[in-house]
């Protein structure tokens, strides 16, 4: 198994709350890293048809094969499950007595939220990052390898063709997840929908023009987008606050969760392929944006991802505050950094340092290439060291 940088942490948590919940994608390594950090608990997946019927229909009965506790994975197929725990885990006064696992990121927050709250902490697991796969030295040379491949464990850990596999998980996983939710009747059109919504990945999301371009009204594309968002398949990147006298853009940025699934869903099935592909760069910095969501996920930082844009255009790709601190990102895919690529960041820094309430302001650069160095008072960073 490949180490999980959120193991430390969930060892932790276990040691100070009666139930630690772990929401992801599918295949994105639960159960495996569960399975690995407490091989002594018993464990029972709610995948299981009989499994899952008496958790539903006998919930008291069924907790009370494990005295000690469990994990029991894909917990939100059983909500039933949730008040009969809380008074389990309150009569024992144990900690790190459940683990619960699951896939639909809604679906298990709410029920989980309203039996157990106070009694569990919430992780978030995410496909691999940058700096666990260089930790095993799976890391590529070459970051088009990982556009196509993405971050899947799967991926990683078995000889796989990355295209095929990753068309699989949408059949198999993705698909099927998204239509139960939202009862879906036509399978072509949410096909096309994912398709579109893949394009438009590092993108502002402009609803009406993928809802006309999906051929569905707006309020079936933002009901869809939510589902995709419940299943870990896209994520938000919202617009930060701070205005500094301008007028800023409402709209958040669209991001894929994994980036070998949007390139796949594009139909991209080489590096050669991607690195000709007119959304290279949006790809590109899908990938870099869903790294620093990965360590915040990882290491437990509540603190949202944001970019600013202004109403004439200007774009910093990632702000990032903690505190009274804060960090602009810039993000370029190119193998160099051309002169004018710190241009925008000098104008937030400028705005920021003016008008802004800061202790202390970090601008950034993350590119395509392989030094890291200091240009113009910007961190310049390689994509390999996130």
């Amino acid at each position: 198994m490949i180490p999980r940088h959120a193991a430390p942490r969930i060892l932790r948590l276990l040691q100070g709350f009666p139930v630690v919940t772990i929401t992801g994608p599918r295949q994105s390594g639960k159960t495996t890293l569960v399975r690995e950090l407490l091989s002594g608990k018993p464990y029972v997946s709610l995948e299981a048809p009989a499994q899952r019927e008496f958790a539903r229909t006998q919930p008291m009965e069924f907790l009370r094969q494990f005295p000690d506790g469990a994990v029991i994975d894909e917990a939100q197929n059983a909500p039933e499950l949730f008040s009969e725990m809380q008074g389990v885990v309150d009569a024992s006064g144990r900690m790190g007595q459940f683990v619960l696992t699951g896939s639909h990121n809604l679906s298990l927050l709410s029920s989980v939220t309203q039996s157990l709250a106070g009694r569990t902490a919430l992780v978030e697991l995410l496909p691999l990052s940058i700096a666990e796969l260089r930790d095993a030295k799976l890391l590529e040379l070459d970051y088009a390898s990982h556009l196509i491949k993405g971050f899947y464990p799967a991926l990683y850990a078995r000889t796989l063709e990355p295209y095929e596999w990753l068309h699989a998980y949408l059949v198999t996983y993705a698909e099927r997840d998204a239509r139960q939710l939202a009862a879906i009747q036509d399978l072509g059109t949410f096909q096309r929908f994912l398709k579109l919504t893949a394009a438009r990945t590092g993108q502002l999301l402009n609803m009406q023009s993928l809802a006309s371009d999906a051929g569905i009204s707006d309020k079936t594309a933002k009901h869809w987008l939510s589902i995709l968002e419940a299943c870990y398949l896209v994520h938000f990147v919202r617009p930060h606050f701070a205005n500094f006298g301008k007028r800023l853009t409402k709209s958040p940025k669209l991001y894929m969760t994994d980036v070998g699934l949007a390139a796949a869903l594009l139909g991209i099935h080489t590096a050669d392929q991607v690195q000709n592909h007119p959304l290279r760069g949006a790809l590109f910095e899908t990938l870099v944006v869903n790294e620093f969501l990965k360590n915040r996920c990882n290491t437990g930082v509540r603190e949202p991802l944001y970019f600013w844009r202004d109403n004439i255009g200007t774009e910093v790709d990632l702000i990032l505050e903690r505190g009274t601190e804060i960090a602009a990102v810039e993000i370029k895919s190119g193998l160099t950094v051309a002169s004018d690529a710190f241009g925008n960041l000098s104008k937030w820094q400028k705005y920021a340092t003016e008008r802004g309430n800061f202790s202390a302001i970090y601008p950034g650069l993350v590119y395509g290439g392989e030094s890291r160095f200091t240009r113009s008072g910007v961190d310049v960073l390689p994509w390999h060291g996130l």
